[in-house]
């Protein structure tokens, strides 16, 4: 017998998902029966649906789509935060809620998991606001709702919620006939016309400058846009939210541009350019210094997913990653001016002193190797690792928009499973693992083997920059980090622990570290309380400022 949850089942494989996370719930049990069935797919049960969505937020950076399970009520309002992050930062998750029957819900049954009012599209509702597109599957709609806002999700690149009924999940239907209709390749009239203007402005402009967002990430349009800058020799540099969106190891990499923070020469060039063209691009607060750049709308063309500005006015709206891969066939001059690439750290000099956070990210600079996955968590390892240049074919995950703080460790984990064969390098702070640290025995069920940089450095580092550096609600308890991955199941067999404080301690660590492949690594590296790096610091008076 093929049922409808066979049908979304076999819709998510043929978008590439191989792995579904989440929590088991009354709700749900029938439909995960169907899972845990497929040779295809695994289950990856979760410690609690916060952390699934996170999961499948890092799992769809990496894939290109993911998809996680809750319950009705009480589960899915566990993970609505997590979902509101991949809405804000163009994730594509796809939400599968399992709800009471479709008699249960008709007849206003006072079930557990509702709020006792026999209303059973509240939480349905509270989603509206962090979706793209909701479906609420009936025997009469479910399969042409599947598609639709399966559609939606791999078109925007944001999250969709599918409710789905225990007694729908069961109906008998028929198999799919045809696979997902994908976006058309050709560009549309509208598309060619503001292509036309582009490339009129480029063709105009004498000092060029491309600047990359997390869209590019998102839609994984990263080869195309290098495409562009190669053909026509363009300088290019990306904000902190779409950092890795071009090859930081290519000569036309010019540094990542944090607005009036940015080091010169590149704050300058960018600055002062007389086209500054913003692929995917958002201009947030934490990714542009307090909305410090130094340029103006007479300067800029945007070219976004959901939003096109030339020179401050709006254009219509284009499908971002076909726009992309068209910038390849423009026709203007290749640039001729100066490039100058970002800085890189050499010859540096390891000692016995304390680690600072200036020298630790520096070694982190010379750590990573190709292939590897950064994932940096919101505070003192987002910003650390902001200006540390990148090599070639390294993916780098933050969040720095939404900036929930916690989400990088499950988020680390997702994207690993999403991509075995790519070295995933966790950095986060002590107060932020302690929100989400329950996901290491997931991590350790799974035989996962990243290396985890746990900064200790005693409490809420970023909080302390902005206000309160010293008031105790910027403190946290004290645990004993090293030891953590044995309370949650680890043996010497699957995680090797460290805990360093010299600069020579970190540097043996990482080499054994690098080398060991077969374990998680674990590295508890205590640095004080009031160092911070120089970019956090600046931004902490920034915000402090703003938020007067």
């Amino acid at each position: 017998m093929y049922t409808v949850a066979d049908y979304l089942l076999d819709r998510l494989k043929e978008l590439g998902i191989d792995e579904i996370f989440g929590v088991p719930g009354d709700y749900n049990l029938q439909f995960l029966d169907h899972i845990t069935a497929r040779e295809d797919l695994e289950w990856i049960g979760n410690a609690n649906e916060l952390n699934a969505a996170y999961m499948a937020d890092g799992y769809a950076r990496t894939k290109g789509i993911s998809a996680f399970v809750t319950t009705f009520g009480v589960g899915e309002l566990s993970a609505v935060n997590g979902l509101a992050g991949s809405f804000a930062e163009n994730v594509p998750v796809i939400e599968i809620v399992g709800s009471p029957t479709t008699a249960v819900q008709a007849s206003k049954k006072l079930v557990h998991h509702t709020l006792g009012d026999g209303d059973f599209l509240r939480f349905e509702k509270m989603h509206e606001e962090v979706t793209a597109g909701i479906a609420h599957l009936t025997a009469d709609n479910a399969l042409t709702e599947i598609d639709r806002v399966l559609l939606i999700a791999i078109t925007e690149k944001r999250p969709v919620y599918i409710n789905l009924p225990i007694d729908i999940a069961t109906i008998t239907v028929s198999k799919p006939q045809s696979k997902l209709n994908s976006q058309a390749e050709q560009l549309t009239a509208v598309e060619a016309a503001i292509l036309t203007k582009v490339e009129q402005a480029l063709q105009q402009a004498q000092c060029p400058v491309v600047i990359a967002g997390h869209e590019i990430l998102s839609y994984h349009i990263e080869q195309q846009l290098d495409a562009f800058i190669q053909k026509f020799n363009l300088p290019i540099t990306t904000l902190p939210l779409g950092k890795s969106a071009f090859n930081e190891d290519d000569a036309h990499y010019l540094g990542t541009y944090t607005g009036s923070t940015t080091d010169e020469p590149l704050k300058s060039r960018v600055d002062t350019a007389d086209l500054v063209l913003l692929l995917g691009v958002k201009l947030t607060d934490s990714a542009t210094s307090g909305f410090s750049f130094g340029f103006t709308d007479q300067q800029v063309i945007s070219i976004g997913s959901t939003e096109v500005l030339f020179y401050g006015e709006q254009q219509e709206k284009v499908q971002l990653d076909r726009f992309v891969s068209a910038l390849a066939t423009l026709s203007f001059s290749r640039f001729t001016g100066e490039i100058i690439p970002v800085k890189r750290t050499e010859n540096l000099a390891i000692t016995d002193e304390n680690l600072t956070q200036k020298q630790f990210w520096k070694m982190v600079e010379e750590f990573l190797i190709s292939g590897d996955t950064i994932i940096g968590e919101q505070g003192t390892s987002f910003f650390g690792l902001t200006n540390v240049p990148l090599k070639k074919a390294v993916n780098f995950i933050g969040q720095p928009l939404w900036g929930s703080i916690g989400y990088t460790f499950p988020s680390a984990l997702g994207s690993q499973l999403a991509n075995k064969a790519s070295r995933h390098l966790l950095f986060i702070g002590d107060g932020s693992l302690q929100l989400t640290v329950q996901e290491l025995g997931t991590a350790i069920r799974e035989k996962l083997a990243p290396i985890v940089f746990v900064i200790n450095n005693n409490g809420y580092t970023v909080e302390r920059e902005i206000h309160g550096a010293t008031e105790q609600y910027n403190d946290i308890p004290m645990w004993d980090y090293q030891k953590l991955p044995f309370v949650f199941g680890g043996t010497e067999q699957t995680v090797a622990t460290y805990k360093v404080f010299t600069e020579l301690e970190l540097d043996e660590v990482m080499k054994s570290a690098r080398n060991d492949t077969e374990r998680m690594q674990w590295i508890e590296v205590v640095m004080d309380q009031e160092d911070a790096p120089e970019l956090l610091k600046k931004l902490g008076k920034i915000f402090a400022k703003q938020n007067a």
